[in-house]
């Protein structure tokens, strides 16, 4: 057995959110179409440069209200796919609550490892602080989040001073059963990488709150991951809570950040309040 009593065969379904929702492809089709429409009725700015890489860029969308907060989001793919312009689409909730959202792009596997990953999402961060002053938002109040991988990257980022706060959603944090499954053909880990770049093995001393949400009919391994990350974070005395997200899965739980009434966009909320 490789993994938690799991062959390979069960370890590569475990961890393959695709094919445990059928309505996939068509969920996708959607938040494509949404994320066009906000493009063109939101006031954006897009494809601004952090890095001099093609895909060092990220999507800023002002809220109405002058020197607003400012949340990032970083999307999933499990690091080797997807576009920010998908997921732009999630904005819309934060947006009408008066946060500003930047959606993240950076490049994939496997042109990039795992290391160059994470220091890409850290050179967002940090360009952020420096310019979103020149928009008129307030670089002091920058909230991360992110789904799936990009709950992974979150996870990251929380040790980064520049960070008043976090939402996990549907994250990895623990990287050994993704270099041992299908996943990794493209990833490339070796045991030292997934090692140095899994945070629940790398937690911070001291961090601002984070709230690692998770769908509750989301495949098995994906809930325990949240949960255990949960119990680590919260062991180690740091401030966050553990958030699931009754009857989504992998894929709808976006629909409560997309919803300025959903429970995501509420957290976020009262996150930045606080």
């Amino acid at each position: 057995m490789l993994y938690r009593g799991m062959d390979r065969a069960r370890l590569d379904a475990a961890y393959n959110n695709s094919a445990a929702v059928p309505t996939v492809d068509a969920m996708r089709a959607d938040w494509d179409a949404r994320s066009a429409s906000l493009r063109q009725s939101r006031r954006g700015h897009l494809d601004l440069a952090y890095g001099d890489r093609p895909r060092q860029c990220l999507d800023l969308f002002l809220a109405d209200s002058p020197n607003a907060p400012t949340l990032i989001f970083i999307h999933g793919g499990y690091w080797q796919n997807n576009d920010k312009e998908r997921f732009d689409f999630v904005a819309e909730g934060p947006l009408a609550r008066g946060v500003n959202v930047a959606v993240v792009e950076y490049t994939l596997a496997p042109d990039a490892r795992m290391d160059q990953i994470v220091d890409e999402i850290r050179r967002s961060v940090a360009w952020l602080a420096e310019h979103l002053g020149d928009y008129g938002a307030d670089p002091a109040r920058i909230y991360v989040s992110g789904h799936s991988a990009g709950g992974h990257l979150t996870a990251s980022m929380m040790n980064l001073r520049e960070i008043k706060g976090g939402l996990s959603i549907s994250g990895l944090f623990d990287l050994e059963p993704i270099r041992l499954n299908y996943l990794n053909v493209k990833l490339g880990l070796d045991p030292a990488e997934a090692r140095s770049n899994s945070p629940i093995l790398h937690l911070p001393t001291t961090a601002e709150p984070l709230i690692i949400a998770y769908g509750t009919a989301e495949l098995p391994e994906l809930c325990r991951q949240s949960i255990d990350y949960a119990e680590a974070w919260i062991g180690h005395a740091l401030p966050g809570r553990l958030m699931p997200v009754s009857g989504a899965n992998h894929f709808t739980i976006l629909e409560s950040l997309a919803d300025p009434d959903g429970a995501l966009t509420h957290a976020v909320v009262e996150m930045v309040a606080a």
